[in-house]
């Protein structure tokens, strides 16, 4: 007897069909840059971080932007996070455009979307709460756990950011519908006065506003680019050159640093709070970017490559959130065995050519993980137990709160503490849970209809 039931397809078949059933009208630019910016953190990750031993033994946090002053230029090549809010501003246009014209309502919308970022997130906190407790119990250094945890969960501060620039779509998709350009540049000059008044004038915190203003700028750009207005690679590329032209003035003229991420003993950090100089930045490969789209655009109708665009954004966040936890447990790994390879310092000849074999190791590492984890990015999409009707207004305002609270806390804290004895704050590792919670379910009873009954 035949057996009729279909062949299972492996990963690179199901990405394959995939591939195959994108509509014609969609923008495989989009997925490339996402993908793409995200490769490219992870390479600048595993790069930039260079913790080794020095000859009293001891572990040291390196940093290569600080041993090695010319990688600083690097950043402009591997910070890509204004890549990341130039795709997610043309992506959430669409999004949210299509769901008024379908009457759909916010609550419903953002739900869902907020949903699909923090699910990854919680089995990331969850085992290295675990990693760090147990670190604890078995007697290691408070400070190499708290390094580890801090290292691994980086990735997490820049979703709080995502998840809020997220929520406020709705007014700022309106702000472009009504003042075009216009929103985008009042925006530049709100992130230009706010770093005046701190560099110049010292006033506290309020360079703290531009995690707003310069990420809310850059996604402006990609309304921008949904709705053609960089359709022509000319006008494009002139946006590159301008951006390029400004962030020379400001990084060599000007008081900011050449660095686009934080270095150790620089006075400002162009990225912990975003600069002026870092806006400058994300014009630049906002415009170069674009200018490449036509030829780009042709490219991705080869189906092998289109196939490794929706294969890579498949799996996208499991790599964004993973990849630090396998450089982490890699290099556990070999101070467990000695410190093999770990007594090189960072920046010799030596380190440099030792790095393809490290990268093996973390890549061998991460591909299991990201098997491992990729699931929950779809489990934001139609979770279990999920009611009828949309989130209420509070939960999903109180939900946002507390899960950004404790997305950007490890930005600042690690989740391991020096005190206690579990040597874990709790509070930071709870919230996201209790953010995503309030957020999972619908109305699942309606109060009023249960007892009128």
């Amino acid at each position: 007897m035949t057996d009729t039931k279909p062949a299972k397809k492996g990963i690179w078949g199901r990405a394959r069909a995939m591939a195959e059933m994108a509509p014609p009208e969609r923008n495989r630019y989009v997925d490339f840059l996402r993908a793409l910016s995200i490769l490219a953190v992870v390479v600048g990750h595993w790069l930039v971080a260079a913790p080794y031993i020095d000859e009293s033994g001891a572990v040291v946090g390196g940093n290569l932007l600080g041993i090695i002053p010319w990688t600083q230029g690097l950043t402009w090549v591997f910070q890509v996070m204004p890549l990341f809010f130039l795709v997610g501003g043309f992506s959430n246009g669409v999004s949210w455009s299509a769901n008024t014209r379908n009457n759909g309502t916010y609550s419903h919308w953002f739900s869902s979307r907020f949903r699909r970022l923090i699910y990854p997130v919680l089995p990331l906190f969850a085992i290295w709460t675990g990693i760090a407790m147990f670190g604890t119990v078995m007697g290691i250094e408070r400070g190499i756990v708290a390094m580890a945890a801090q290292l691994a969960l980086i990735p997490v501060w820049f979703l709080s950011v995502y998840i809020m620039v997220t929520a406020v779509v709705p007014l700022s998709h309106a702000a472009w519908k009504r003042w075009g350009m216009g929103s985008f540049f009042a925006l530049v000059l709100g992130a230009v006065a706010v770093d005046l008044l701190t560099y110049q004038f010292g006033v506290p915190y309020l360079k703290y506003t531009n995690f707003a203003l310069v990420w809310l700028a850059v996604h402006q750009l990609g309304y921008a680019w949904g709705e053609g207005h960089f359709a022509k690679p000319a006008k494009a590329l002139a946006w590159g050159a301008s951006g390029l032209i400004a962030l020379l003035g400001l990084v060599f003229i000007g008081p900011y640093p050449v660095a686009m991420i934080g270095v150790p003993g620089n006075d400002i950090t162009n990225s912990m709070p975003p600069t002026i100089a870092l806006l400058a930045l994300g014009i630049m490969q906002t415009g170069f970017a674009l200018a490449l789209e036509p030829q780009a655009r042709k490219m991705l109708d080869n189906i092998r490559i289109w196939t490794s665009v929706v294969l890579i954004n498949g799996m996208i966040m499991s790599v964004y959130l993973w990849h630090l936890t396998a450089f982490v447990l890699v290099l556990v790994a070999a101070w467990m065995l000695g410190g093999v390879g770990l007594g090189v310092e960072p920046g010799t000849a030596m380190w440099w050519l030792a790095r393809p074999v490290w990268f093996v190791l973390y890549i061998a590492l991460t591909l299991p993980l990201v098997m491992l984890f990729a699931r929950y990015e779809q489990a934001g999409e139609n979770p279990k137990g999920m009611g009828k009707g949309d989130v209420p207004r509070w939960r999903l305002f109180l939900g946002l709160i507390l899960a950004c609270i404790g997305l950007a806390s490890t930005a600042v804290l690690s989740i391991a503490t020096p005190e206690g004895v579990l040597g874990v704050r709790f509070w930071i590792v709870v919230l996201p849970f209790i953010g995503g919670a309030l957020v999972r379910f619908g109305k699942l009873y309606d109060w009023t209809a249960k007892r009128a009954a």
